[in-house]
């Protein structure tokens, strides 16, 4: 497997974390601040993946508690779609389910004693949701 970047997308701020070169580790990595033109904002998650040495984009699918597809994961879904379009075929772009990643992110940098500072929440939610989907994919049967 090669680095993957992860994604949490928000309506105010984009969080992005980061896989190491064997794809077993995520890593929080930055968080953008949504620009206002979201063609401009998958542009800069495209250039923080090609900078970083990514193959793939792990997007962050948010879902209801019963697994529904409300309207947070169609309005995801249809971000997704344009990503691939300004990613082109050089960067595979996969989703992953997200549900209660920010709060896990949020327990994790309680625990580290980040609060209020250190890591943003949503680089870190970023790396949760990416890797939910390393440790998927490890899995027999798992994504690849």
């Amino acid at each position: 497997m090669s680095r993957a970047l992860g994604v949490d997308l928000g309506a105010r701020r984009i969080g992005l974390a980061i896989s190491d070169a064997s794809g077993t580790l995520a890593t929080p990595l930055t968080v953008l601040e949504r620009s206002g033109d979201v063609s401009r904002d998958h542009q800069a998650i495209v250039g923080a993946a090609r900078d970083a040495g990514a193959t793939r984009i792990v997007v962050g699918l948010p879902r209801s508690l019963s697994g529904a597809h409300g309207p947070a994961a169609t309005a995801v879904r249809a971000e997704i779609v344009q990503l691939r379009a300004v990613a082109g075929d050089e960067l595979r772009i996969d989703e992953h389910d997200e549900r209660f990643t920010t709060v896990i992110a949020q327990r994790r940098l309680d625990e580290g004693g980040a609060r209020g500072g250190g890591t943003p929440i949503d680089a870190a939610a970023a790396a949760e949701i990416l890797q939910s989907h390393l440790d998927t994919a490890r899995r027999p049967g798992g994504a690849r």
